[in-house]
């Protein structure tokens, strides 16, 4: 008599022999210490896979897939470890046949495939074309080599396919999961939960979306002569291109409450394979070696500086213009090896011919778009221009309205790209306007977002603190009166506008600072004339109890602009001092004055003065570097007689401060930026005296 041997595990071998003995549908011939024979000739599958699962639901069991079908070690022909955003998977080679291996070596003590049941994936996929499908895995009966179950992906959908014997004697049926995305270039954790005819899928333990359709998944598939197949369906076309980290099949229940809610839950784990948990090989004390079983997804990105979060952790940077190896660790890029580059001399670049008078710069990055520069012209037509950096110079991009334009802030929330411009004088309707634009991606243009009421408006800054994105105008003047409130106005989620926050007492505000220090942030403006004289004080705030509070005064001479930077540990900051006027004093109009370097003194909890420097009717500082060394120019714009004065790049030499290195000839200077390309480092200044700016290249060595 032909019987169908089961060789259930010793500790279940008896609760299965009693469950069988009390149950209809089950003709054993024998029940042995160690097996039960059931005749075929009377055996109701059905019947013996309900009693199976009434059985396994007690005691489930992962049924790790990617574990079968890779070597313990993870060395094969066509295998790779790689290891990209501090996780491991396996790459599957084209070019050898995907690692596969018979369904019996999974299913031992029964060959039906599991009626209810979960499958959790964990994968990476870089990109997909479209119309293109790639396959997870399959199981193939090996005669026909119809796919009796198999998960595959597309650029938006991902399709779970199975054999339905029901359905004209044998169908493939289809069930579809439309709007997912997972060829992003992330982990991504799936749980596919299949129940009759109902099939839910969740990713990265979000919400589950849910599938009803009219063709069950068959309850008894019978996977006698078949072999799982990982990334393929057993031929070349639809090969899985991406990382595999983990491939489950979990029968009788939904894995979902077993692996969610999840501390990461984009790589939520059932069950993976032991290599790809383990760390790298330690070395024993004498080796001086670290072998590691697995490759690194070396990465490299190039062109300009990207950002660094936990999407691109250990990925690479080259930065061309510097020759520099930068990896990212989540949160900044970390120098690995940096050619040593000393400034050598600078070179006249690029005479940009600008629409009018260009009162200030502000270079920027959009990612994904390119290098950009605003210009702040006088005139109202054509008006500033805004400019992209292409084939190695400035070029005309896009030309905004504006009116005696003083200068540009760029800035973002979360995705949103912005520009705000402080308008100096009225438009045509008699309004003092200053104006907020936002970037248009599919137009690749900016458009007019906000209109803000401002006094001859003289800069913009834009700071957040605590996830909170905020903007402070400089108000030079109303009328003749220079003693007005400058505001500080708050983003609205809500409204998405932003809208009066704090108001703040100003003389003649020409610039606003904004910087942190440890934990707390500061701002700090230049005020430059109260009516009477420009030797007033300006002020440093800084935020507390939700508001900005004042910290400190400091006496300055028509101060135009504040830059703070940072010197290893050390923090400075620059005031450009402009004229000083102060009608008490016989000599009361003087271009030639110092401006002055503070060091913030911790243990005093205040800045200090640390160095005085001579100029000539200062309009801005600009901190760069150059390898190592670390350079301050100033905006040199007037001595008193003419505005053909030169500009001074002043180079960082520890216990001497700052010394003079380069003196540049400049007309009229009123703003200097800084800015890389691939190509090298660049300052472009700009003229309030006559339509043109210079690009510099600093020539290092």
């Amino acid at each position: 008599m032909a019987a169908l041997v089961f060789k259930p595990n010793a500790e279940n071998l008896q609760p299965i022999k009693t469950l069988m003995m009390s149950s209809t549908g089950f003709p054993f011939s024998k029940l042995e210490s160690s097996e039960i024979h059931i005749d075929i000739a009377q055996y109701d599958p059905a019947a013996y896979l309900t009693l199976m699962f009434n059985f396994s639901a007690t005691d489930l069991r992962p049924l790790d897939i990617l574990s079968e079908g890779v070597p313990s070690s993870g060395v094969q022909p066509g295998i790779r470890m790689v290891q990209v955003q501090g996780s491991r998977g396996f790459l599957f080679s084209t070019s050898v046949g995907p690692p596969s291996f018979p369904s019996s070596q999974l299913f031992i003590n029964c060959g039906l495939f599991p009626e209810e049941f979960s499958i959790v994936v964990t994968l990476k996929v870089t990109s997909i074309p479209p119309k293109k499908n790639e396959y997870i895995f399959t199981l193939i009966e090996e005669k026909s080599d119809n796919v009796l179950v198999g998960l595959r992906y597309s650029m938006n959908k991902l399709h779970f396919l199975f054999w339905s014997k029901d359905v004209f004697n044998g169908w493939q049926s289809r069930v579809t999961f439309r709007g997912i995305t997972l060829a992003d270039n992330r982990w991504h954790t799936l749980i596919m939960a299949v129940s009759g005819q109902s099939f839910s899928l969740t990713i990265d333990c979000n919400m589950s979306l849910d599938v009803v359709v009219s063709a069950p998944f068959p309850a008894s598939l019978n996977t006698y002569g078949s072999r799982f197949y990982i990334g393929s369906r057993k031929r070349l076309k639809g090969a899985f291109s991406g990382l595999l980290r983990q491939l489950v099949l979990l029968p009788g229940s939904d894995a979902t409450p077993r692996i969610c809610p999840s501390s990461n839950p984009k790589l939520a784990v059932l069950s993976i394979p032991t290599v790809l948990q383990e760390l790298p090989v330690k070395p024993e004390s004498n080796e001086v070696l670290v072998t590691y079983p697995y490759e690194a997804d070396m990465k490299v990105n190039l062109g300009v500086r990207p950002p660094c979060t936990k999407a691109e952790n250990a990925q690479f940077w080259f930065d061309a213009s510097r020759r520099g190896l930068y990896l990212c660790d989540g949160l900044q890029w970390i120098s690995m090896l940096e050619a040593k580059k000393r400034l050598d001399y600078v070179e006249e670049y690029q005479n940009l011919i600008t629409t009018s008078e260009t009162m200030g710069l502000e270079t920027f990055v959009i990612p994904k778009v390119g290098l950009f520069m605003a210009t702040a012209n006088r005139k109202t037509q054509p008006g500033s221009a805004i400019y992209k950096w292409t084939d190695g110079k400035f070029e005309p991009y896009q030309y905004i309205t504006t009116y005696q334009a003083q200068a540009w802030r760029y800035f973002t929330i979360g995705k949103k790209i912005f520009l705000a411009v402080a308008n100096f004088e009225q438009n045509e309707n008699s309004q003092e306007l200053s104006v907020i634009y936002k970037w248009n991606p599919k137009k690749q243009k900016f458009f007019v977002y906000q209109r803000i009421a401002t006094h001859s408006a003289r800069d913009w800054e834009s700071f957040q603190i605590g996830g909170e994105a905020f903007l402070v105008v400089a108000n030079h003047r109303q009328g003749d009166n220079h003693n007005i409130n400058s505001i500080i106005y708050k983003w609205n989620s809500r409204t998405a506008l932003f809208e009066i926050n704090q108001t703040i007492p100003t003389s003649g505000a020409y610039d606003w600072e904004f910087f942190t220090i440890g934990p707390y942030s500061f701002l700090v403006v230049a005020n430059t004339f109260n009516g009477t004289s420009t030797k007033i004080h300006s002020h440093i705030y800084i935020w507390l109890s939700g508001m900005f509070r004042l910290f400190q005064s400091i006496l300055t001479f028509g101060a135009a602009d504040w830059e703070v930077f940072h010197i290893g540990d050390r923090i400075f900051l620059a005031v450009a001092n402009s004229h000083s006027y102060d009608p008490r004093t016989l000599l009361h109009n003087s271009y030639s004055i110092n401006s002055t370097i503070y060091e913030l003194n911790i243990t005093a909890q205040m800045f200090v003065k640390f160095q005085d420097i001579l100029t000539f009717s200062a309009l801005d500082w600009e901190f760069f570097s150059v390898g190592e060394d670390s350079f301050l120019v100033v905006a040199n714009s007037f001595d008193g007689v003419s505005f053909s004065v030169n500009s001074v790049i002043y180079r960082w030499q520890g216990y001497e401060g700052f010394v003079a290195v380069h003196s540049l000839p400049t007309f009229g200077c009123r703003d200097w930026e800084a800015f890389n390309t691939t190509a090298g480092s660049y300052l472009i200044y700009s003229s309030a005296k006559e339509p043109i700016s210079k690009v510099l290249k600093l020539k290092t060595y």
